[in-house]
């Protein structure tokens, strides 16, 4: 663990520490992914945390360690290319666009359904509506890990041969955008949250591209004369000056 970087640390202690926590309580008769988990915002069950809290919980076993597994396996490469600062303000800005992602979908959801339930139908089926993981984060540090080394060799399982980073992004946020479609549809039935995983991604770009612009500077630095005395970014990177 005193090999990998502070944030990345940090984020793999406090999902599992949550996960035990949440388990323990679970024996008590304590749902703490009701608490924390995201709702619908016009639902009694949502709270002004949620959108925050819910990226650290997790429905079972295998989600949290998939998830804290790609946390563990990219995150690294990221925070010591970028710095824990600016890696941290980029999962919890993937994280939160997830949710807002998730919340946009919910509400055409609804609205779709209205032409068949009355409104207190759509009230209780508002009030289960519950999404929890990383995940959206997850789908942001992949996409990072795409655009900062887009030529690195992955081997993926039961393929023979190995897929480029950038290539194996666009593919799997290809098949999220498939499978979140066909839920849409009623041609699949999963759980998943496939346009929040979609929405970590689109915020986890807007942002980069928004540093890109600004030459990487955070929001109080903008302000600063000469532009290009900290940093400067070319295709893929951003190198601080020394």
């Amino acid at each position: 663990m005193r090999n990998i970087p502070t944030v990345t640390r940090y984020l793999l202690i406090a999902n599992f520490v949550i996960f035990l926590l949440a388990a323990l309580f679970q024996r008590h008769g304590v749902d703490l992914n009701t608490v924390f988990g995201l709702h619908y915002y016009t639902s009694a069950s949502f709270h002004w945390w949620q959108p925050l809290t819910y990226m650290f919980m997790h429905a079972n076993f295998s989600h949290i360690f998939f998830n804290m597994f790609a946390v563990w396996m990219f995150s690294p490469m990221i925070e010591n290319e970028w710095g824990a600062r600016r890696f941290a303000i980029y999962y919890l800005v993937c994280g939160l666009g997830a949710a807002f992602v998730q919340e946009v979908v919910w509400t055409l959801m609804l609205s779709n359904m209205s032409a068949s339930y009355d409104a207190t139908a759509l009230t209780h089926i508002a009030y289960f509506l519950n999404t929890v993981g990383a995940s959206g984060a997850v789908f942001g540090i992949l996409f990072a890990f795409g655009w900062l080394y887009p030529d690195v060799p992955m081997y993926i399982l039961f393929i023979p041969v190995p897929i480029r980073a950038r290539t194996f992004v666009i593919i799997y946020a290809l098949i999220e955008l498939f499978a979140g479609l066909g839920s849409v549809a009623g041609f699949t039935a999963d759980n998943v949250a496939h346009f929040a995983h979609l929405g970590g991604l689109l915020f986890g770009w807007l942002l980069i591209l928004y540093w890109k612009k600004t030459n990487w500077r955070e929001p109080g630095e903008l302000f600063k004369r000469d532009k290009d005395e900290d940093g400067k970014f070319d295709n893929y990177h951003y190198h601080k000056r020394v």
